[in-house]
């Protein structure tokens, strides 16, 4: 019988990293910054760490500092329960669908480096789907935003694949260990890049997912007046999903059963 509880899923964002072992309950939600010298961001849960330099080594949910990812995903690994008691298995890493091939190999060998085992990556629209309930097997296409604080992704899935997909990236402001959210002058151009995800699948499949509505994932989909402004101006049912911060993790979570590495 296979040990899930030593195996991970691993979601590197750009304000928070989220890890989660197969089998367990606990989360581990913390700021993704490390700090320059020898202190510790606190895991608040509105995410506040002190006030003193810090580095965010995640930007657009990819990694642009390897030796500082490295501390960073060392520390939540640390804290998450059993870390150490038994060298974990397998580690499911959530990466963004916009994210090149050179991307997605530098974020997999920092974790590698750092947990000593296999890494298998998996996008993060897929992943947020699963973890928000949406029976991706469906071959009824379905449009799901996935709304992060460094990168917005728009993904049609069906069939357990995303058909195809668009991206907005985000310039985040760091303030004192903490990050803003969404600008609101980006909203306009979010609903923008739906429309033309939209229209350029194919006639069938830009059917089903019209009829099928939108699904909001990530930490900005309850912001408010949100799924209000892309109901209004997509003309589409416009829902929000069950703790839309964590689905990515949870979706990632839920895939290790059935994920070959």
């Amino acid at each position: 019988m296979i040990d899930h509880s030593r195996h991970a899923a691993l979601d590197l964002g750009t304000v928070r990293t989220r890890l989660l072992f197969s089998g367990s309950a606990t989360l581990i939600d913390e700021p993704s910054a490390v700090p320059d010298g020898s202190a510790e961001p606190g895991g608040g849960a509105a995410g506040a760490v002190p006030d003193r330099r810090w580095q965010w080594p995640v930007r657009h949910g990819m990694v642009t500092d390897t030796p500082a990812c490295a501390r960073l995903a060392g520390r939540v690994l640390r804290t998450g329960s059993g870390w150490g008691a038994a060298p974990l298995e397998r580690i499911l890493l959530g990466v963004p669908v916009a994210a090149t091939e050179s991307e997605r190999h530098a974020a997999v060998a920092v974790v590698h480096d750092v947990a000593g085992c296999p890494v298998a990556v998996v996008e993060e629209p897929l992943a947020a789907a699963v973890g928000s309930g949406m029976n991706v097997a469906d071959p009824r296409p379905r449009i799901l935003l996935d709304m992060g604080a460094g990168i917005i992704e728009a993904a049609v899935i069906s069939r357990g694949r995303v058909v195809d997909t668009g991206s907005v990236q985000i310039i985040t402001e760091f303030h004192a260990g903490t990050a803003a959210g969404v600008p609101a002058h980006l909203l306009t151009r979010v609903a923008a890049m739906v429309t033309d995800l939209v229209d350029r699948v194919p006639a069938p499949i830009r059917r089903g997912a019209r009829d099928g509505g939108l699904l909001i994932t990530g930490g900005g989909a309850t912001r408010p007046g949100l799924a209000r402004f892309l109901c209004s101006t997509l003309r589409v049912s416009v829902s929000v999903a069950p703790d839309p911060a964590r689905a990515t993790v949870r979706g990632l979570s839920r895939l290790l059963a059935s994920h070959r590495p």
